[in-house]
């Protein structure tokens, strides 16, 4: 059953402007404190990141322009995420979840995607090392495990040696960069070649969007991964080489 009351408020926040939105969310969240003048603005971010800031008087709103377009509701979310940070004030779940099950939408994570792609520099190396050759090594885990199918991403050296990020896969560049920490003749080839397996198996092996959920260990990659020879003695060399020594 619809009620005329009901009917009235829906159709007053659809048509609500951005600043409407968060101000009534900073009404909200910060009832006793007076209403700051509030400017919200649509940027070219590479990424689906945006800020809040408070100064002079003056709320600072700075959205990415992926989400312009984006649903009253999901603006809604995203303004208590950012002004619940920006005034140490709690947000419900339900906001995160309601933007989280937006930005998991395949459409909107694509255009992400394009604009990371778009606008933003990756930093990438040759990828034959003063020890270990990237190219050399993924050819043949690519023989080994994957049967010569996997395309080959951009390959690269971090830029700092990362004892803390041993290697990443970046979907927007198609690029997998391994930590230098590991271009060193004191490690073993088996602990390259398995962070440079591990980056390859989310390679083959897309993330999974379920709802609010992003899966990138999947089943299947945890699976694929066990296929790999003395797995255990390679995360225990690589520990030893992560671990900060007294």
């Amino acid at each position: 059953m619809l009620h005329v009351g009901e009917v009235q408020v829906e159709s007053a926040v659809l048509f609500e402007t951005p600043e409407q939105i968060c101000g009534r969310v900073f009404r909200t969240l910060c009832p006793a404190a007076p209403p700051p003048e509030i400017r919200v603005e649509f940027r070219r971010f590479a990424s689906a990141n945006s800020l809040a800031r408070l100064r002079g008087g003056c709320l600072h709103v700075r959205i990415t322009d992926a989400l312009e377009g984006a649903p009253a509701p999901v603006l809604e979310a995203l303004f208590y995420m950012l002004l619940g940070k920006l005034f140490r004030r709690p947000v419900p779940d339900a906001y995160r979840r309601r933007y989280r099950l937006y930005l998991n939408r395949r459409d909107v994570r694509n255009r992400l995607h394009g604009l990371r792609r778009a606008r933003s520099r990756k930093f990438l190396t040759a990828p034959k090392g003063s020890h270990y050759d990237l190219e050399e090594l993924f050819e043949d885990l690519n023989a080994r495990y994957f049967h010569g199918a996997l395309p080959r991403p951009a390959l690269s050296w971090s830029r700092r040696p990362s004892r803390r990020i041993l290697g990443h896969y970046d979907p927007a560049h198609n690029a997998i960069v391994i930590s230098r920490l590991l271009d060193s003749q004191a490690v073993p080839r088996l602990a390259v070649e398995y962070v440079l397996f591990h980056e390859m198996l989310h390679l083959h092996f897309p993330e999974e969007l379920n709802g609010a959920q992003r899966r990138v260990h999947t089943r299947s990659f945890r699976e694929a991964e066990r296929m790999f020879p003395e797995l255990r003695r390679a995360k225990q060399m690589l520990r030893s080489l992560t671990t900060p020594r007294p």
